[in-house]
C-alpha cells in the first residue's frame, strides 16, 4: 500500500491563520472560489513531499501578512508508519522537519511521490525547453535521490565554469579542471535523464493512445551534446562531452558561458511523426501534457512500486470530459487524488460519491 496523505495543518502559512484538511484514501475535492486558499493547500502538499513549490516562492511569501513565522505540517501513514513532514518558514528562511528532526529540503522528496499537474503545465509540449528539462529532473529527482545530486552537482559546475569564462584573467589550466568537471557531471545527468524519458516514453504512448482514440504520439530526448547517443555507456558520453566543450571553447570564451550541455537538451512530442509542437492542436497537445502526466503515475507503481499522490490543481476546467474521465478512470486504479475546482459540475455523481468534499471560502 505505501504511505498515503491524511491531513494537513496550516498555521499562519500563506492567507491561512488555522487551516486542517483531512484527505480520503481516494479523492479529495477542494472546492471554493478563486483566491479562497485551495492552491495554498495544494503548494504545501507539493512541499512537504517533493521539497519544492511549482510557485518558487521566497521564505516570506509562505509567512502570513503581520506574523513573524507559518508552519505547515503533513501527516502520512501507511504500511504500519506514521511520518510527519513539516516546514517552517520565517520571512528570511525556511526550514524542514521529518518526525521533529531537521532535515534538507533535497531530503524530503522519497517519503511519498507526488504527481503535480496546473493549468501552466498545458503549455508544456508548445513551451520552452527549460520548462520540459525541469519537468524531467522534478520527478526524476522525486523518483531517485542520486537524480537531485546528480542536477545539483551539474549546476554547480556549469555555474563556475561560466564564472570562469567571464573572468578576463581566465587562468586556462583552472578551466581544464572545469572542463573536466562538467563533462562528467553533465555525461552523469544525460544518462539518467535519457534513461529516464527512455522508460516514460511507452507509458506516455500508451496513457495517449487510451483517451485519444489510437492516435500515435512518441516522445524522445534531443541531446544536443555532438556524438552522444542512445544507448551509450557514461564513460562514453563524458568524453564525448569532453570533447564538445574542447570544440566550443573559443565560442564559450566569447560568450561567457557555456554552450553545450544537457542544459540545453529539450524532450521531443511527436504525433504520427510530425512536431506536435508546431502541427498539433490544442487539444491534442493538452492530451499529451495528460498523457505525460498520468504515465508517471504509472511509472511509480510499475517500476518503482510506489503509489504515488495525484495532485490536480484547478485543471479539471481546462479539459473536456473525455479527459476528465481520463483522470477519473485512474483514482478509479486507487491512486490518491487531491483535486482543487470551482464547480463541482465538472466530476460526476459517481465520483463525488466516492469523494471527500472539502469546502473553501463561501462554500464553508
Amino acid at each position: 500500500m505505501g504511505l498515503a496523505l491524511v491531513r494537513a495543518t496550516l498555521s499562519d502559512w500563506r492567507c491561512a491563520h488555522e487551516l486542517e484538511v483531512g484527505f480520503s484514501p481516494a479523492m479529495t475535492v477542494l472546492v471554493g472560489p478563486n483566491a479562497s486558499g485551495k492552491t495554498n493547500t495544494v503548494e504545501v502538499l507539493q512541499l512537504l513531499t517533493a521539497g519544492t513549490s511549482f510557485r518558487r516562492p521566497s521564505p516570506a511569501d509562505l509567512v502570513r501578512q503581520g506574523c513573524e513565522a507559518g508552519r505547515a505540517e503533513l501527516r502520512l501513514e501507511g504500511d504500519g508508519r506514521v511520518v510527519d513532514v513539516a516546514c517552517i518558514a520565517t520571512v528570511s528562511s525556511r526550514r524542514f522537519t521529518r518526525n521533529g528532526k531537521a532535515v534538507r529540503p533535497s531530503a524530503v522528496p522519497g517519503t511519498l511521490l507526488s504527481v503535480l499537474f496546473t493549468p501552466d503545465d498545458l503549455d508544456l509540449v508548445k513551451g520552452p525547453a527549460k520548462g520540459r528539462r525541469g519537468e524531467v529532473d522534478g520527478f526524476g529527482s522525486q523518483a531517485n535521490a542520486g537524480f537531485s545530486r546528480v542536477c545539483r552537482a551539474y549546476a554547480r559546475s556549469v555555474e563556475q565554469r561560466n564564472r570562469l569564462l567571464k573572468d578576463p584573467a581566465c587562468d586556462l589550466s583552472v578551466l581544464d579542471a572545469w572542463d573536466a568537471s562538467v563533462a562528467l557531471g553533465g555525461a552523469t545527468l544525460l544518462y539518467h535523464r535519457m534513461g529516464l524519458v527512455r522508460r516514460l516514453a511507452p507509458l506516455v504512448q500508451e496513457v495517449y493512445g487510451d483517451i485519444a482514440g489510437g492516435e500515435r504520439l512518441e516522445v524522445a530526448y534531443r541531446c544536443t551534446v555532438p556524438g552522444v547517443e542512445e544507448g551509450m555507456g557514461r564513460d562514453a558520453m563524458a568524453a564525448a562531452m569532453a570533447a564538445a566543450l574542447a570544440a566550443g571553447r573559443a565560442d564559450d570564451l566569447r560568450r561567457g558561458a557555456t554552450g553545450v550541455g544537457p542544459h540545453r537538451d529539450d524532450v521531443d512530442f511527436s504525433l504520427e511523426g510530425r512536431p506536435l509542437r508546431t502541427f498539433g492542436s490544442q487539444g491534442q497537445q493538452r492530451t499529451a501534457v495528460l498523457a505525460w502526466k498520468l504515465a508517471q503515475v504509472r511509472f511509480a507503481e510499475e517500476r518503482l512500486g510506489e503509489r504515488p499522490v495525484l495532485l490536480l490543481d484547478d485543471v479539471m476546467s481546462e479539459l473536456d470530459g473525455t479527459r476528465r474521465s481520463a483522470v477519473s478512470s485512474y483514482v478509479d486504479t486507487g491512486i490518491q487524488t487531491v483535486v482543487t475546482t470551482t464547480h463541482l459540475g465538472y466530476f460526476d455523481s459517481e465520483t463525488l460519491a466516492g469523494a471527500e468534499v472539502v469546502p473553501y471560502g463561501e462554500h464553508a
